[in-house]
């Protein structure tokens, strides 16, 4: 049997459509939210801070924006890999992990970290009290507080062997979480520093990796058949 025979074509067109789909997925959304990103669009693209970078419109507008950057620097690092003796697909999965980590998280971890109009005069306040704040929240706070580490867990498996792990990406993200929280409280941001985010962002986070589990790393890449010395004769 070759193993090396490439996809059939069902499996092609299949993965095809559901590339179609993704991609038809993602424009609708942006339709759907066009108004609001076009507010921040000319603050942005002016470069001041005030009404882009500390809202959640403008955040997600430079997000987007900075996309086709993020994939010439993975295009980049993969590039190197590959001349480094590392086969295609390891270099690329490995590149791409580690921009995707990076560009998807961020963006997050800085809108949780926006000061609210009473920061440094309101004291910090914590709430420890597991679910309490799960009915506050509503579905858009609960979906926003999954997303905010999935990247995180969607890709630090397939970057790091040592992450290929459920309970380890759960800890990850706790971990994480905690550290923002924990900012929250000592900054004086005017946001309560809840448990309840603590756990939806971990849950965030392993959810994430299991939808990547297919991709995770669990050995060392190895080198092209092009990087290995020939073998000689002897005797």
């Amino acid at each position: 049997m070759n193993h090396n025979a490439s996809p059939s074509p069902p499996r092609r067109t299949r993965r095809r459509v559901l590339l179609g789909l993704a991609v038809l997925g993602v424009a609708s959304a942006l339709y759907v939210v066009r108004g609001p990103l076009m507010m921040s669009a000319p603050r942005c693209m002016a470069g001041q801070w005030h009404g882009c970078l500390d809202t959640f419109n403008g955040v997600v507008l430079m997000t987007l924006v900075t996309l086709p950057l993020s994939v010439l620097v993975a295009w980049a690092l993969a590039r190197r890999r590959r001349a480094a003796g590392i086969g295609a697909g390891s270099a690329w999965r490995i590149s791409l992990a580690e921009v995707g980590m990076v560009h998807g998280t961020l963006p997050f971890v800085w809108m949780t970290m926006m000061p609210g109009s009473g920061a440094g005069i309101v004291p910090g306040r914590f709430s420890l009290v597991p679910v309490r704040d799960l009915v506050t929240m509503g579905p858009l706070g609960i979906a926003g507080n999954l997303l905010v580490f999935a990247s995180l867990g969607f890709f630090a498996p397939m970057r790091w062997a040592a992450l290929a792990s459920v309970p380890r990406v759960l800890a990850l993200g706790t971990g994480c979480s905690v550290l923002v929280e924990t900012a929250q409280y000592v900054l004086q941001l005017d946001r309560v520093s809840s448990v309840d985010d603590v756990l939806v962002n971990a849950v965030g986070a392993a959810l994430a990796a299991l939808a990547s589990r297919r991709w995770w790393r669990t050995t060392a890449p190895a080198p092209s058949d092009r990087s290995r010395p020939a073998l000689t004769p002897t005797g």
